[in-house]
């Protein structure tokens, strides 16, 4: 709950579905609630127009700010050349430099001139007052700007695995990052039209059962700890108000728990 919130206003919020967990989900490592950017690390130079893409840890999931819902839930704001707001009780304003994607977003297109900036992603609730969920400050320089880049071309609407690829081997417990590009992200219960939710299906080697996870508050990541063995990890987007509906193609990627 935000500190901002009086348990009063508790019950007019929607309230995300409680899903157990999948005996195949790890516990979430301690200290991990974080929002983070997932393509670009501290010191890089880029070129612009520049696709930059969100990833949330913790158990946090993306919410829409059109229907308000209580629980671990938020949108990103992405804070250039500015610090953490001082006071965490009041709205971030709408500016250059606190960019708002209050549609469930995981992405955007950097289009800054050439210069040194300081990048941080920061969630909030939908009346944009800040959750403490944070990333790091990063440090980028925009070496050249291509105006004749149309930022609208660096956007395709898909789906895909941030950090696994085709036989990877992997150790329990590890973490599978999911991104949607072109496509907003929500919680299952907002049943708000052109939003979705990822779902996992891990199928094992040798015809044994599947095992579904749906990703319904809004999560882009999960842990993970299978038995040991190949397996194929199928990726889709579920839509939130068409039951059995995908808004993407799947995607799928052959791996070795070991």
């Amino acid at each position: 709950m935000s500190r901002a919130q009086s348990p009063s206003a508790i019950p007019n919020l929607a309230q995300p579905v409680a899903a157990p967990l999948h005996p195949w989900q790890a516990a979430l490592p301690r200290l991990t609630a974080e929002a983070y950017f997932t393509n670009l690390q501290d010191g890089a130079k880029i070129e612009t127009p520049f696709r930059m893409t969100f990833g949330l840890a913790g158990g946090w999931g993306l919410a829409p700010i059109s229907k308000p819902i209580a629980g671990k839930s938020g949108h990103h704001h992405l804070l250039v050349n500015r610090e953490l707001p001082l006071d965490f009780k009041q709205a971030l304003p709408f500016n250059d430099q606190y960019i708002h994607f209050g549609k469930g977003q995981m992405e955007t297109v950097l289009t800054l001139g050439p210069g040194v900036y300081s990048l941080r992603l920061l969630l909030a609730d939908d009346k944009h007052l800040p959750h403490f969920v944070y990333s790091k400050p990063l440090k980028v320089t925009v070496t050249r700007e291509d105006k004749d880049v149309d930022p609208r071309s660096l956007i395709k609407k898909g789906i895909s695995f941030l950090n696994v690829a085709p036989d990877m081997r992997l150790k329990p417990p590890f973490r599978v990052q999911f991104q949607a590009s072109g496509l907003n992200v929500a919680h299952l219960s907002q049943k708000e039209k052109d939003t979705g939710h990822f779902r996992l299906t891990l199928t094992p080697q040798g015809g044994l059962k599947p095992a579904e996870m749906a990703f319904i508050n809004g999560q882009s990541e999960v842990w993970l700890a299978p038995p040991s063995g190949v397996y194929t990890m199928k990726l889709d987007f579920m839509d939130n108000v068409n039951p059995g509906k995908t808004l993407a193609e799947p995607v799928s990627v052959a791996v070795r728990v070991e």
